[in-house]
């Protein structure tokens, strides 16, 4: 199948590593040009080089906190600049910290929705008036599977989560006369540094080992094992490419079954 992405522009933040970076391979794969952004600037300049040795599409690298709004508005001028304006916008970014509501202060809370939800909105902002004007965008937001189902001591991801998926279905519906697709996709347990984590905390506090943790989680999928990020990337390019005609405002889980909610 052609994504009919070749020669658009396609920012993707939080993409030196896991998921952000399998969509972006992705997308370059189908012949986009791609900006791709994360704090660490060394390692993100080895997957910007990576990506384009493996797939010869241009990929430029621009590090960047989707946390500060400085550094968002010179992110978004650097892809013009060297891109021209963004068609395609993944929006990512790290999870926050794990928790329940006693273990949260008005710090956390402040960092979390800087960090997971502020970030999305300026960066939805920055790309719609060029989408909106040539009639064409995509915009994909990585979330979690807490955006169908709360998942134990994650209370940020839980709020946050959701209050983005709130808004790309208000976005879906606002500027689905522009041409604008709007999509929300949601990670069950995918192999990636940040579940890794996760494993990690969950088998210090249970006194489980981490291969006892991930053995238990797998069975609570019914495909019986962890997915890879180079799935889930096969996903989010698909819903961002013009490939996809008549898909928004809709949350999808890429969760090998795991999510029981309908």
């Amino acid at each position: 199948m052609d994504l009919e992405l070749t020669g658009r522009v396609a920012l993707v933040t939080a993409a030196s590593k896991g998921l952000g970076r399998a969509t972006a391979t992705q997308l370059a794969a189908e012949g986009a040009r791609v900006m791709i952004s994360s704090r660490g600037a060394e390692q993100l300049a080895a997957t910007a080089a990576e990506i384009s040795a493996a797939t010869g599409a241009q990929v430029e690298h621009c590090p960047a906190d989707v946390s500060d709004a400085a550094d968002l508005a010179r992110l978004l001028r650097e892809t013009e600049e060297r891109l021209g304006g963004v068609d395609v916008l993944v929006n990512n970014a790290g999870g926050p910290r794990p928790g329940g509501f006693d273990a949260l202060d008005d710090a956390a809370w402040q960092q979390a929705f800087e960090l997971n939800l502020l970030s999305g909105i300026r960066l939805m902002r920055g790309v719609l008036p060029h989408m909106r004007a040539q009639g064409w965008g995509r915009i994909v937001t990585i979330a979690s599977s807490s955006i169908k189902q709360p998942l134990d001591n994650l209370l940020l991801s839980n709020t946050y989560r959701v209050a983005i998926l709130g808004l790309a279905k208000s976005l879906a519906i606002e500027f689905a006369p522009d041409g604008v697709l709007v999509n929300t996709i949601g990670p069950g347990r995918i192999a990636t540094d940040r579940v890794a984590g996760l494993d990690a905390t969950r088998a210090e506090k249970s006194g489980m080992s981490i291969e006892e943790v991930r053995a238990q989680a797998e069975k609570s999928i019914p495909l019986g094992r962890y997915g890879t990020a180079e799935e889930f990337g096969k996903v989010a390019a698909f819903l961002v490419s013009g490939a996809n005609t008549y898909l928004t405002g809709q949350a999808f889980l890429v969760d090998g079954g795991m999510v029981k909610a309908l």
